[in-house]
């Protein structure tokens, strides 16, 4: 097996960061087998290279190697690329044409930038993947190739699959072997080298002599954040060799080649709020009126027991549980208890309801009738919650009939998300 200094030797690979080295490794590793590979990593780090040692370090070196940028492909033209088109087959097919598959069996495909692949290219990748056919635009023959599949991204697949840009099961193939190459802000020790490689080579190709750095612009160079990477590097340093005069480079020098985009600073990442999230707090807040609610009724009736029960010692105690429970501190408890335990002739005259004129007329009767007061006041209060109950059911169904039933349109005009109105539909049985 060729070690990891040959390899990077081979193939001009500056660094000597531990993650470069282990994508190194790994792509070593795996070359002999025909396992499909997937290379993820920031745009610029150099993820053409891992396909490459791949390809060279296999049993199919002396066979085709075919590099395609997926993102520069038309989407209405990528399907014939990739795998052919008979004559005729769509407008200015005047001959049949020979994919990137058909013409690299034996070999390797790079399928650089395969996030930005259509969702019917990617059915069709998968089935090479699976059982090395394809079938060529304009055709129904099936044909069979044996190539070898390395692919490439920078973007998020897993974002991808979750938003329906990327097929998983596809993602899954491509990845038997994932290998990672490490953005250039974390191989602050490469950077130097790299720049010092691009500045010789530069001094080679433009006859002049290579430019070097201060001690203050080489610490600016290893604190910029380089967005860029290796590509951003070495357009810096081409920049330089050419327009700069005297060849020693001040930090100013190098700082007017920098964007100021290029700052150490966390980028700021907007916070959207989606239609999900606002139903899930319209939920929340429901919940929290219902619980109210409920605190309420078992306010008044703790109210009903202090007026019919008096202020027994056993009574007060469970009402002050009750009265805490409600008011959260033991110091808000004491207090509204003591204001409820009032006698009634201490507390200042209060507007009353009609269910409360109700109950104080109830209990001006003889001690005989104060059950059936209490069952009466508990009759009234059932009856609101009902009435309540009715007018969310008489919602419901306007809803429903001005959407002519659809659940999704009637949750919106409602205000509820549609997995709160389908609860309500079961729970009422509409």
């Amino acid at each position: 097996m060729e070690s990891i200094q040959a390899t990077k030797q081979r193939f001009e690979i500056i660094g000597n960061d531990p993650k470069l080295n282990r994508a190194i490794e790994k792509a070593i590793q795996v070359a002999p087998t025909d396992i499909s590979v997937l290379v993820t990593g920031e745009s610029g780090v150099g993820k053409e290279s891992i396909p490459k040692i791949v390809h060279s370090l296999s049993h199919r070196k002396h066979g085709k190697y075919i590099a395609v940028n997926c993102g520069a492909i038309p989407e209405g033209t990528i399907d014939s690329e990739l795998f052919g088109h008979e004559k005729g087959a769509f407008t200015g097919a005047t001959s049949t044409r020979e994919g990137y598959f058909e013409v690299a069996d034996g070999g390797t495909i790079f399928l650089d930038e395969v996030g930005e692949l259509p969702l019917t290219t990617q059915v069709r990748l998968l089935r090479v993947l699976e059982n090395g056919e394809f079938i060529k635009v304009g055709s129904s023959k099936v044909q069979k190739t044996n190539v070898r599949i390395a692919a490439a991204t920078n973007v998020n697949m897993m974002e991808a699959i979750e938003k329906g840009k990327f097929r998983e099961d596809l993602y899954y193939r491509l990845s038997t072997v994932e290998i990672m190459l490490p953005p250039l802000r974390e191989r602050k020790d490469d950077i130097h080298l790299l720049f010092r490689k691009f500045c010789s080579d530069f001094a080679q190709k433009y006859k002049m002599p290579p430019i070097k750095l201060d001690s203050d612009a080489i610490q600016l160079l290893l604190k910029y954040r380089w967005g860029g990477n290796i590509r951003q590097l070495r357009n810096v340093a081409e920049q330089i060799s050419v327009l700069e005069t005297n060849r020693t480079i001040s930090i100013s020098s190098l700082r007017s080649y920098l964007p100021e985009t290029g700052s150490n600073l966390p980028a700021v990442v907007k916070d959207k709020k989606t239609e999900s999230d606002f139903s899930n707090e319209r939920e929340i807040l429901y919940k929290i009126l219902f619980d109210m609610k409920a605190d309420l009724n078992d306010l008044k009736k703790l109210t009903m027991e202090l007026m019919q029960n008096g202020n027994s010692n056993n009574v007060q105690e469970s009402n002050k549980n009750l009265i805490q429970r409600i008011y959260g501190s033991s110091e808000e408890a004491n207090s509204n208890f003591e204001e409820m335990a009032r006698p009634t002739e201490m507390l200042p005259p209060q507007p009353v309801s009609r269910a409360e004129s109700i109950i104080e007329h109830n209990n001006s009767n003889t001690e005989e009738d104060d059950d059936s007061n209490y069952l009466f006041a508990e009759t009234v209060e059932e009856e609101e919650t009902l009435r309540l109950d009715e007018k969310e059911i008489e919602l419901i169904k306007k809803a429903l009939e001005r959407n002519k039933g659809k659940r999704k349109a009637a949750a919106d005009e409602l205000g509820i998300s549609e997995r709160t109105l389908y609860r309500k539909i079961k729970q009422y049985d509409l």
